[in-house]
């Protein structure tokens, strides 16, 4: 930031144009951007500005270029001039015919160096990389294959010591510039890192590194050169232009470039001390040759040994997908062969599949005659195929509702689906059997399309739910039944606590009647009348107290006529009642059933009200918890003195101490349309079983526990 308003400043006081001129040759020179774009941009920018104030005919632009984007750019005459490092240049020679023009003079710390390296490094902290040989089966990151200071140069020393980077690490990376690779070696990403010399001090010196924290890998000591390296030194990035530019142009910046004058803000701003006549690059080229690189790769030196361990993936690769087809044809040749063998076994397949199914099937054509039907159908409704093929299938089945009234055939779901070409499913419906009686069913209906896609008939395929309608029949009435118990203890709660209330006023009269009876007998003025109209009131007031305390014995519930009763019977039809309530709210049910102990000593109506009601309780608390926390564990287990403990917990909002205290009296609810008797009732229908509905909440978590027990017993066991 601070770079670029200097050169704003300089550019401005100078009088140069900010803006290039419409009609001035544009002039563009390519630079490798090994530190990113923007970085490039703001260092070499002010060098064009100092070109375009030699050259004013001309105007210079910078062109920032990837390690990929070089090669293309120079083939397709992109650009007229181009600065990379020397390796690059040594293929752009080879290739392209470029020339250079002059070599770069770098500078750090106002010290002028021609020729750069490379330097391998590691954290300070990797006792175990001491050496080159070290960095065998280590990871490994360096800038790009096509960077010179930042990989080519580390790996001519490491082929010196026999080591291939593609081969002998446990893993290559390119971090595509050099600061990437710095800080992967710091994070610890990758073992070893490379890149060219002075980048270390760069970052050191602008604070986004401590290279203290690294250590060189193969130091090389150098009076001349005074930055760290762990390599040979080479010239440095050479000025070229390409073929197709103008020579005399080359001649003018050639001599603009090595004339720069070293108080210019070029130098300062693009870290470099200046331009020197080329440097000879024979050493990269010895370098390009050891390690075969272009422009030195020949084909013919390649052999199969060495070619097989550089591309090794692609023969791999090559291989599998030869074995692939090969496995892929035979698999269609052979899949050609068992479809001529599958087609013939098809049909009796599909026979047999008709015939095996536990569903009815049958087929109806357009007029409503049945074309085929399966055994399923022969067995459940009793008529046979011989019955049914060719005859009207709803004057078979469906003549008549369950009801005993006539089902016209214009109302037939069968009939409808072959006229209107809609697939339909009936829920509920009866099929008459072949013995006059009927089976209640549920179908489907689909229209049965042909070859060219014309309805041919339909396909009905049912199946026998008498079962199951009894079954919620038995459901309702139980529910019914559970209900009605629910009532009549309520009643006697709701009695007994009338006659509690009514019994204590009714003494009260009793009492101070018999008060007013004494009182009278001290005054002798009319006192046998008064007295027996006293005594009068005195005795229908007691006669009153005893009407209300036989209703109160009345309603009280005696004890239950108890039988063995299976736990996990109770625990099912209470389920059974509560399944769609749990499944619609999501609530996660448990059930952990002691083996040991699966009858008890009760009667069972009476215990699934209670069960229910401690279940229904449950399932109301969870309510006002996320539904993911939403859990219900019921569990019995075997209790000493020959009991079995029934436990309802959940995970819901838990109890306050206060409701805790007062939770089993009557009218006593949380619930905002409670009656307030649900656990009342529950708990006197315990204790005439001869224990107590207990509640408790896990210590640290929220929810609650109810909990009670019941005496064991057996199927064979009977209340004497």
């Amino acid at each position: 930031m601070y770079a670029r308003a200097i050169l704003f400043f300089v550019l401005l006081l100078s009088g140069l144009p900010l803006v290039a001129k419409g009609d001035l040759p544009f002039i563009k020179i390519g630079v490798l951007s090994h530190r990113g774009d923007a970085k490039t941009l703001e260092k070499w920018t002010p060098t064009a500005h100092y070109l375009i104030g030699k050259l004013p005919q001309y105007d210079f632009e910078i062109i920032p270029l990837d390690f990929d984007q070089v090669n293309d750019a120079v083939k397709h005459k992109k650009i007229d001039f181009v600065l990379v490092n020397s390796g690059i240049y040594v293929n752009l020679e080879a290739k392209y015919h470029i020339s250079r023009l002059a070599t770069m003079i770098n500078a750090r710390h106002q010290t002028p160096y021609k020729v750069f390296g490379g330097v391998i490094f590691t954290r300070y902290d990797r006792d175990d990389i001491q050496t080159l040989k070290d960095t065998c089966g280590k990871s490994f990151m360096a800038v790009n294959e096509n960077s010179l200071g930042g990989f080519q140069m580390a790996w001519g020393e490491l082929n010196k010591q026999q080591i291939n980077p593609y081969q002998d690490f446990s893993r290559l990376e390119f971090g595509g510039i050099h600061d990437n690779v710095v800080r992967a070696v710091l994070e610890g990403k990758v073992d070893v890192g490379t890149v060219r010399t002075d980048i270390l001090e760069r970052m050191n010196n602008a604070g986004l590194i401590d290279k203290e924290k690294l250590k060189i890998i193969n130091p090389q000591q150098n009076s001349d050169f005074s930055y760290l390296h762990s390599t040979p030194l080479y010239p440095e990035w050479p000025f070229s232009k390409l073929k197709h530019t103008d020579p005399d142009l080359a001649r003018q910046v050639a001599v603009a470039l090595l004339q720069i004058s070293k108080d210019d803000p070029a130098l300062a701003i693009g870290e470099y001390a200046g331009w020197a006549i080329p440097l000879d690059y024979n050493e990269v080229q010895r370098l390009f040759k050891a390690l075969t690189l272009p422009p030195y790769a020949s084909l013919e030196k390649l052999t199969l040994t060495e070619a097989l361990k550089r591309h090794w993936y692609w023969v791999v690769g090559s291989l599998l997908a030869l074995l692939v087809l090969i496995a892929l044809t035979s698999a269609v040749v052979q899949h050609n062969r068992r479809l001529k063998r599958s087609q013939h076994r098809l049909e009796r397949q599909h026979q047999l599949i008709n015939q095996s199914v536990g569903d009815g099937i049958y087929g109806v054509d357009l007029e409503g005659n049945c074309t085929f039907v399966n055994k399923a159908m022969e067995d459940m409704t009793g008529w046979s195929a011989t019955d049914l093929i060719g005859n009207n299938q709803h004057t078979i089945l469906h003549h008549t509702h369950e009801d005993g009234s006539q089902h016209r055939r214009e109302d037939c779901p069968v009939y409808q689906s072959s006229i209107d070409q809609k697939a339909r499913f009936i829920a509920d419906d009866v099929f008459w059997k072949k013995d006059g009686t009927y089976i209640s069913v549920e179908y489907s209906c689909t229209p049965l399309r042909g070859v060219s896609g014309k309805v041919r008939g339909s396909v009905v395929v049912f199946r026998d739910i008498t079962e199951r309608k009894q079954i919620q029949k038995n459901n309702q009435e139980h529910q019914l039944q559970l209900a009605h118990v629910g009532r009549l203890s309520m009643l006697g709660e709701m009695a007994s606590g009338i006659a509690h209330e009514l019994n204590q006023p009714l003494t009260a009269i009793t009492t101070n009647s018999r008060a007013c009876v004494r009182l009278l007998e001290t005054n002798k003025n009319n006192t046998e009348q008064c007295a027996d109209i006293m005594e009068k009131i005195a005795a229908q007031a007691e006669r009153a107290g005893g009407v209300i305390q036989y209703i109160r014995h009345f309603t009280h519930k005696e004890l239950p006529h108890k039988k063995p009763a299976k736990i996990k019977d109770m625990l099912d039809t209470v389920l059974d009642l509560l399944h769609h309530e749990i499944k619609t709210k999501k609530i996660i049910l448990t059930l952990k059933l002691d083996p040991k102990v699966p009858w008890v000593l009760a009667q069972d109506i009476q215990i699934e009200q209670v069960i229910l009601n401690l279940i229904r309780n449950a399932i109301d608390s969870l309510d006002s918890v996320p539904k993911e926390k939403r859990k219900l564990v019921i569990r019995t287990r075997e209790m000493p003195r020959n009991k079995v403990e029934i436990k309802v917990t959940d995970t819901g909002r838990g109890l306050k101490k206060v409701i805790k205290d007062q939770l089993f009296e009557p009218f006593m609810t949380t619930k905002d349309h409670g009656m307030g008797l649900g656990l009342s009732i529950s708990q006197g229908i315990i204790e005439a079983h001869g224990d107590q509905i207990k509640v408790e909440t896990p210590l640290g978590h929220s929810g609650v526990s109810f909990y009670f027990c019941l005496m064991q017993s057996s199927p064979s066991n009977t209340l004497k």
